[in-house]
Parts: structure tokens; C-alpha cells; sequence
């Protein structure tokens, strides 16, 4: 594998580029600006970078900003990342633009069309004769509101008191942002990684990697006889068109060694970001050390993921069995605002959970029990079953129950279909991930009375989108081992397309992030999803799922049991 291509910038903080011309003015800026532009220390730097994502202050202050008429904010709303972005390349919607805020931007000098085209435009910088900040100007416009031509700047700019020092240091880190490309990107190829737990389903990993390999052959395959860039003006981008290169992280041992392993894969690969990837019961450590390594973690094939919407590199679909847990407990909680059941003991209806020890039910189990633990409305029992279950021990799990009970199955096809051919008298809920969704294996008379989860479209809706991956797989001749972990990892690998499409030359992957953060809303074609949506604090692309009934007689039929339910 090639190394990674060195910045060619003076100084670590200063923006890499290419082009000479470009290196040249670098250098006066840092000639001219040194004393803000070179890096800070690591506690200096850890301030600043919680008054840019937080609006905290260095004294431990909330950051504080005036707009027009006495408006303020502060805090959380007041920092710089709530419009600006992570990356400081700014964002655009409708025809509200926020301008990038790194030094390519701030400090490039006034220039003309034709000594700019290998310079890439974004929405806000568009003007070529504009002078460049300097840390005065830069300084007043934070303070104040006035740019750099002396107008005022966008009434959304809010102004800012910010003493002398702090300033300085602010004015660093925003030379700092995006200055570099990223790990993983050299002059000619995009380095992407996929992880496979130990624990992942075989089928699902073969067929996840079958997808993933097709799709990456078929992306280098069109890039085949070489891609000259393209040159840039501001109506026309500048764009390289890299191949992409797969490494394959596959884990081994236990979930406490991985974080070691993979810092060692990185280490030896070095990627732009982990595309799809498959875990079994546990997923965390995964989740933990793309997040410490700034490592974009892009809709893993996982039904356990790990809930920290604060988090920023780690993206999934769905909340998997957790979001199942919640479209239950929105059928069983009372309505907001009911007052709490009365009686003890055996005067309330009791939830049966039945799951099996070390299997993902368990996680389920635990959310749903945490939902209800708001309400005493219900009794909470848990039944658990060894890994290896007999149909007796199935059997008595479901034993005992009372016309009011309420019994929810994590269970796995296998084990669904071991229960007695009778069902109990008892309302009788399944978790659909786990059962097979519209396949589930529920004995005949349990199909009758079962409701199931669903989170994901309904069959019949969800038809069309499904023709795409569908006849792909066909076409490029993709045997289909697990229809759903192989749907997804296509979807997951033509929103990546789109995703490097959109950021062009600017190959950071803070900026990756915020591209799809902007575009997905936009797909219409989202394989068994409905809509995918995210936005800053939104980890999860699809928010909620149906309850639906299969037909007694008919297998792969249903019904919704209501409509589409955001918990």
C-alpha cells in the first residue's frame, strides 16, 4: 500500500494544498500570522476546542453571543460547531449559507479566475477579489459583527466578547481545521475497512462481504483507462477521482481485546473510513474506538449498536432490537400524564420476557424493562433459557401465564419454532429482528393472536426500492445469503458514493460526516427503510418501525397493526 501523501505546509496547523501558488501565500501567512497559526499545546488546544463544540469558555464560563434586538445565547447554542460544522467548512440550506471558516478560506489572498482554478469553492466564498483576514479584521468580525470589507456580516453571526488571549488561541484552531486531507487518502486511492466481529452470523458475513467487494470492483471498474481531475471555476468544482481500496478487518478473541487490534489495524491501514461491517452480541468496543480515533463508522450490519447520540463518527440505521423494546413499551405504557395503576403483586398485569442467555434478546429484554420501570402499570418477569433449550424448556417459559399477561419473545427462529402448538391465553408479542420478520417460524396458532415488530417498511411498500439492490445482486451475479444485511450493505455503499461525490477534493472526515448528515433526507430509494434522516445529535437514520400481524394460513403475509410509530 502507497503511504500517505506529506502536507506540504510549513508548519503542522497550516493548510496542505497541491499547487505551488498556493504554497506560496501559506507561507506568507504564516509569516505575517505565526503567532496564531502555529499549534497550541494539547491543554490549550482542549480548551479551545470546547469553546468551538460546546461554547465553554477556557475560565469554565458558558460562551455567550448577541445578536440583533438583545437576542443571546449561549452555551451549547452559542458554539461556533452549531453553524460552522466540525470541520469549519460551513454548511448551506435553502438560501441560508454558512461560510467555511479555515484558514484556506479566511486568509487566501484576492485572486483571479485564472490563477484559481485548482481552488475549491464552497457555498459562501465565492467572491475572488476580496481581501483576506488578518487577525485584526478576523478578531472584530467575531466581536462585533464586521467584515473583513467593513460591512456587517449576516445578522445569524452573533457577536462575541471574547478577551485578547482567548481570541488568539481561537484564531489558531481555526487555522488548524481541515488543513490536512485526512488518513487514508492518497493521490489516487481512498482507503475504506470493514469489521467482522467473531460473534457475526456466517451467512450475513459472507453475503455483507460479497456486496462490498462487487460494489468497490464495479466503482474502480468504471475509473478503468484513468480519471483526469476536473478544473475549477465557481460555477464548475474541482474533483480527483480516486479508486477505492478494501481492507478487510476481521476480530478475533474476546470483545476486551479488540480495541487492541484494531488501533494495530490502523496503524498498518490506514483508512479514510469503516463503510457497513457486522457484529454479533457486541459491538461496543467497536463503537468506542472509532469514536477515539475520529474514524467515520458508517451503517454497520449490528442489532445492538451502541446509543450515545452525542457521539459523531458512529452512524447506523436503526437502533435495532432497542427500537423494537420501544415500539412495545408505546403499547403498553399508559398515556403521558396517567396516574400510576393502583393494587400490588398479582392486581397488575405482569410482562413475561422469554430470551435466550448471551443472545442479543437479552439487550432487548433490558431496554424494554428499563421503559417500563417509568410506570408501575405492570409487573416485569424474565425468563431466560439456556443457549441449548429443549422445546420442554421453551414450553414451561411459556407456561403459567393469565388472560392479562402480556408475553414478549426474543427469540430466534429455531427456538420459535419449538413452542407448543397452542399459544397461551396471553397478549403475545415477538421481536421480528430476531424471528425473521415476515418468515418468523411461529407454529400456525400462533400466527393468529402473535403481534410482531417491524422496523422497517411493510412488504408491499417497500417492493420498488427493494427491486434496485435486488436486481444488482442478479446482474453482477451477488449469491443472496441474507437478503437484508446484503440490502443494507448496498444501501450503505451507494450513500458512501454519494457522500465522497458531494465533498469533491476535500477529502476530511469530519466533512464526510456532515455531507451525509445534509443529504440523506433526500434519498427516496432507501432499500427496506421508509426515510433515513439524520442531523447533528441524530445517530440513528430510521426512527421507528411498525407492529404488524402475519396471516394464520398465508406465509410472508402480514398486516399492520397501525400505523408507521416513532417511540
Amino acid at each position: 500500500m502507497r503511504s500517505p501523501r506529506s502536507p506540504r505546509s510549513v508548519l503542522r496547523c497550516c493548510v496542505a494544498s497541491p499547487c505551488a501558488p498556493f504554497a506560496i501565500w501559506v507561507i506568507l501567512i504564516v509569516a505575517l500570522f505565526g503567532s496564531s497559526l502555529r499549534c497550541a499545546s494539547a491543554a490549550d488546544k482542549g480548551e479551545i476546542e470546547a469553546l468551538y463544540r460546546q461554547g465553554i469558555l477556557p475560565s469554565g464560563a458558558p460562551l455567550v453571543g448577541q445578536r440583533a434586538a438583545g437576542m443571546q445565547i449561549r452555551g451549547t447554542d452559542a458554539a461556533c460547531v452549531s453553524c460552522h460544522r466540525r470541520s469549519g467548512l460551513g454548511t448551506a440550506e435553502g438560501l441560508i449559507v454558512i461560510p467555511p471558516i479555515t484558514s484556506r478560506y479566511l486568509f487566501r489572498p484576492a485572486t483571479s479566475a485564472n490563477d484559481d482554478m485548482d481552488f475549491r469553492y464552497m457555498p459562501g466564498y465565492v467572491d475572488l477579489k476580496r481581501q483576506p483576514y488578518t487577525e485584526a479584521t478576523l478578531a472584530a468580525a467575531i466581536r462585533s459583527g464586521v467584515g473583513r470589507d467593513g460591512k456587517p456580516l449576516n445578522a445569524l453571526m452573533p457577536r462575541f466578547d471574547i478577551d485578547d488571549a482567548t481570541m488568539a488561541k481561537l484564531i489558531g484552531y481555526l487555522g488548524g481545521l481541515s488543513s490536512t486531507l485526512s488518513p487514508g487518502v492518497t493521490d489516487d486511492t481512498l482507503h475504506f475497512a470493514t469489521i467482522v466481529t467473531p460473534d457475526a452470523d456466517q451467512a450475513g458475513r459472507d453475503g455483507m462481504l460479497a456486496v462490498l467487494r462487487q460494489f468497490f470492483s464495479d466503482h474502480n471498474d468504471f475509473l478503468r483507462g484513468g480519471a483526469k481531475p476536473m478544473v475549477s471555476n465557481r460555477k464548475l468544482p474541482y474533483r480527483v477521482t480516486r479508486r477505492w481500496q478494501l481492507h478487510i478487518w476481521e476480530l478475533q478473541g474476546q470483545p476486551e481485546t479488540w480495541g487492541q487490534q484494531l488501533h494495530e489495524k490502523l496503524a498498518a491501514e490506514p483508512v479514510f473510513a469503516v463503510v457497513s461491517g457486522i457484529g454479533g452480541k457486541t459491538w461496543a468496543p467497536v463503537h468506542r474506538f472509532c469514536e477515539s480515533e475520529a474514524l467515520p463508522c458508517l451503517f454497520p450490519n449490528v442489532e445492538v449498536p451502541v446509543v450515545a447520540e452525542q457521539d459523531f463518527y458512529n452512524v447506523y440505521f436503526s437502533r435495532g432490537v432497542l427500537l423494537e423494546a420501544d415500539l412495545i413499551a408505546s403499547r403498553l405504557l399508559p398515556p403521558a400524564g396517567a396516574p400510576p395503576a393502583a393494587g400490588h403483586g398479582d392486581a397488575r398485569p405482569r410482562v413475561v420476557q422469554v430470551f435466550q442467555e448471551g443472545d442479543i434478546g437479552e439487550d432487548g429484554a433490558r431496554q424494554l424493562s428499563a421503559d417500563l420501570s417509568v410506570s408501575r402499570h405492570a409487573v416485569r418477569i424474565d425468563r431466560p433459557l439456556h443457549r441449548n433449550a429443549t422445546p420442554a424448556d421453551i414450553g414451561r417459559a411459556v407456561s403459567g401465564l393469565k388472560p392479562d399477561d402480556v408475553v414478549v419473545l426474543w427469540l430466534r427462529p429455531s427456538a420459535l419454532a419449538s413452542l407448543p402448538p397452542s399459544p397461551p391465553g396471553a397478549i403475545v408479542y415477538v421481536s421480528g429482528l430476531m424471528g425473521g420478520l415476515e418468515h418468523a417460524t411461529l407454529p400456525t396458532a400462533w400466527r393468529d393472536t402473535a403481534i410482531l415488530t417491524y422496523p422497517v417498511d411493510l412488504p408491499v411498500l417497500r417492493r420498488v426500492a427493494m427491486n434496485f439492490p435486488l436486481a444488482w445482486f442478479q446482474v453482477r451475479h451477488v449469491p443472496v445469503t441474507n437478503e437484508r444485511v446484503q440490502a443494507n450493505t448496498y444501501l450503505g455503499c451507494q450513500i458512501l458514493s454519494e457522500g465522497i461525490t458531494g465533498i469533491l477534493d476535500l477529502f476530511h472526515r469530519d466533512y464526510l460526516v456532515e455531507q451525509l448528515e445534509n443529504m440523506l433526507s433526500q434519498r427516496r430509494v432507501n432499500g427496506y427503510f421508509p426515510r433515513l434522516t439524520l442531523a447533528p445529535g441524530q445517530r440513528f437514520a430510521s426512527k421507528g418501525g411498525y407492529l404488524v400481524k402475519l396471516s394464520g394460513d398465508a406465509p410472508g403475509v402480514l398486516s399492520a397493526h397501525g400505523g408507521w410509530i416513532v417511540p
